[in-house]
């Protein structure tokens, strides 16, 4: 049974010179171990980014906040998926590259809880992966909701990890991500 793929969601310099609150400051740390493990067991690793279609944006091509973070940074054999919507399964070969290596289980990690990463969960769960978000390795912005109230970063974090549990989703915690991993 292959590895278990650790998906990188939009670790992209132009989400960590958002001007909007965020929650999870340690989120970074914690993908960081996660890929280190991932390569240290020579386990399948994707890294998401997302190329925005807006002129202006910090994520259209050429501009800084389009490239990733340097401790994040893919290596040359890593496998890149680039998209221009929340989901990385949309019109991205993603689910192809995954179904060819014979892997049937996703540990998702990144940003934002609410937008991509959870965009992406729901399509994994829906395709019939066995997925995993990770709480601590994620995070999210504060927003306003329909009803225009403002929620907190980690209020808005803690909706997008309830609607995926149980049924997108199993969402834990770094340490038991690791778990997923078989080492030897």
């Amino acid at each position: 049974m292959a590895q278990p793929a650790l998906l990188i969601i939009d670790m992209q310099k132009g989400m960590r010179d958002c001007p909007v609150p965020r929650n999870n400051p340690q989120a970074e740390i914690r993908i960081a171990e996660l890929l280190s493990a991932w390569r240290a067991a020579e386990a399948p690793i994707v890294h998401v980014r997302h190329i925005s279609r807006t002129p202006g944006s910090p994520f259209w091509p050429g501009q800084p906040g389009v490239e990733f973070q340097p401790e994040l940074a893919p290596l040359a054999h890593e496998h890149v998926v680039e998209k221009n919507v929340p989901d990385a399964f949309v019109n991205s070969g993603l689910e192809r590259w995954l179904r060819v290596r014979g892997i049937e289980e996703l540990v998702i990690v990144g940003v934002s809880t609410n937008n991509s990463v959870e965009g992406t969960a729901r399509s994994a769960g829906n395709l019939g992966f066995r997925t995993h978000v990770v709480a601590d390795a994620c995070f999210a912005f504060e927003k306003r909701d329909f009803l225009g109230n403002l929620r907190s970063a980690e209020a808005v974090h803690a909706m997008a990890l309830g609607n995926l549990q149980g049924e997108y989703a199993d969402v834990l915690e770094a340490s038991a991500a690791l778990v997923r991993l078989r080492i030897g």
